[in-house]
């Protein structure tokens, strides 16, 4: 989320191909929080980010490699609203092709092709900023 809470950044993931917010595997590490604050300035490249919640979201699906580099397999994604700092800069790494901030009106925009569960975190992200906003907690 970005610091006004008017834009979320999604990545196009290099390896699946795929929209996505970003995020990644804990790897062993016990603060799920830690791993998700890792994992997004990895991912971004934004210096300053902060784990603005307590996990908003847990997701279990499917993990299908279409590269076949990895079995399939599920995966579990326990999501965090993380928030940029004021005119943060996107720098992205060797996971990412492309990153981009987009507001809650483009969520169902066929070219980024989100699927249910990014866009339902992601409204439900929009919300829960706003709120938290309105409540001072910046």
């Amino acid at each position: 989320m970005n610091h006004h809470a008017t834009h979320g950044l999604v990545l196009l993931h290099r390896k699946i191909g795929r929209w996505l917010q970003p995020g990644g595997h804990a790897d062993g590490e016990g603060s799920l929080a830690g791993v998700a604050l890792r994992e997004a300035t990895e991912e971004t490249g934004i210096d300053g980010l902060e784990v603005w919640t307590e996990a908003v979201d847990i997701d279990v699906h499917l993990f299908v490699n279409r590269r076949r580099t990895e079995p399939d397999h599920l995966h579990f994604d326990v999501r965090f609203l993380v928030r940029a700092p004021h005119r943060a800069v996107t720098r992205g790494n060797h996971e990412s092709e492309e990153l981009r901030w987009i507001a809650r009106d483009q969520l169902t925009e066929p070219e980024l092709g989100l699927d249910a569960s990014t866009r339902r975190l992601a409204r439900y992200g929009f919300d829960l900023a706003r709120t938290l906003r309105q409540r001072g907690n910046e």
